[in-house]
Order: C-alpha cells, then sequence, then structure tokens
C-alpha cells in the first residue's frame, strides 16, 4: 500500500511539473496588452493611419467588415489607404471590452463622414479580435446601422 501511494505520488508529482512548464502551459497576451493594441487600433482608425493599423496585423492577418474581406498587411493598408481617399472625420468612443485569452470582443460607437457628399455616416460597431504572437490575426466588425441611435 505504501508503495502504492508512493509511486502514485511521484506520478502526480511528474506531471505537475511537467505540464506545469512554459513549454506545455498556453500563453495568452496580457488582458492590458490587448487593451492597450486595441486603443492603439482606434486611434489609428481615427487618424486614418493605414501603416499603422497594418503592422498591428500578422503577416497572413485578415480584416472583416461586412460585405469584405482583406487579407495579409498588405491587403489592409491599401483598402484602409483607399478608405482615407473617400472619408473623414472619424470619431469612434469606445463602451466596452470583453477579454478572454488570446480574444477580445469590443463594443464601440463609430462615426465618419463622406468626402463626396457630406454624409455622416453612424453606427454601434461589435468587433472580435483574434490575437496570435501579440498581434491581431482576425478582426471583424458586426455593424448596427439601423438601431435607432440615442446620441
Amino acid at each position: 500500500m505504501v508503495r502504492i501511494c508512493r509511486g502514485l505520488l511521484l506520478w502526480l508529482l511528474y506531471l505537475t511539473v511537467t505540464f506545469n512548464t512554459p513549454a506545455f502551459a498556453q500563453q495568452f497576451m496580457n488582458p492590458q496588452d490587448i487593451r492597450l493594441l486595441i486603443e492603439q487600433a482606434r486611434d489609428a482608425w481615427v487618424t486614418q493611419n493605414a501603416d499603422a493599423i497594418a503592422q498591428m496585423f500578422t503577416d497572413d492577418g485578415e480584416l472583416i467588415l461586412p460585405g469584405q474581406r482583406w487579407q495579409g498587411k498588405q491587403r489592409i493598408r491599401e483598402e484602409l489607404s483607399d478608405f482615407s481617399q473617400q472619408y473623414s472625420d472619424v470619431k469612434i468612443d469606445i463602451h466596452r471590452m470583453i477579454i478572454q485569452d488570446d480574444q477580445a470582443a469590443v463594443e464601440w460607437y463609430y462615426e465618419d463622414t463622406e468626402k463626396a457628399t457630406g454624409h455622416r455616416n453612424k453606427a454601434d460597431d461589435v468587433i472580435v479580435v483574434d490575437f496570435q504572437d501579440g498581434l491581431i490575426s482576425r478582426w471583424r466588425e458586426y455593424f448596427d446601422t439601423q438601431t435607432p441611435l440615442t446620441r
């Protein structure tokens, strides 16, 4: 009985040490780093800095908007540069972030002005973001332009 208990204790000790090492432990980004990266992304959207936004993505990262999907830093940079040619006066207010592991859900209020018409676009927006190696691997937005805004 003592041998069985000793053997079981040694086995449990082995498992604990082995699977609690960094090689076996799941490594996630720090929630504060995720929050900071999302705030930097917001600031880059507001200033329409396509280069800064593109650099926040992994090489094969994707940015998905309703009806559009852009993959890779270069494509993201090009599309956001085109966006800044067509829209101005971007305003974004972050309402909340939910962060778990290497994912975040962000709820923000968004406005921009269409340069050609002067029309002010307004939307509540939810973004689901996945992170890999400290960068954005996937950014997917869900706009709501239909629900009456109370702003």
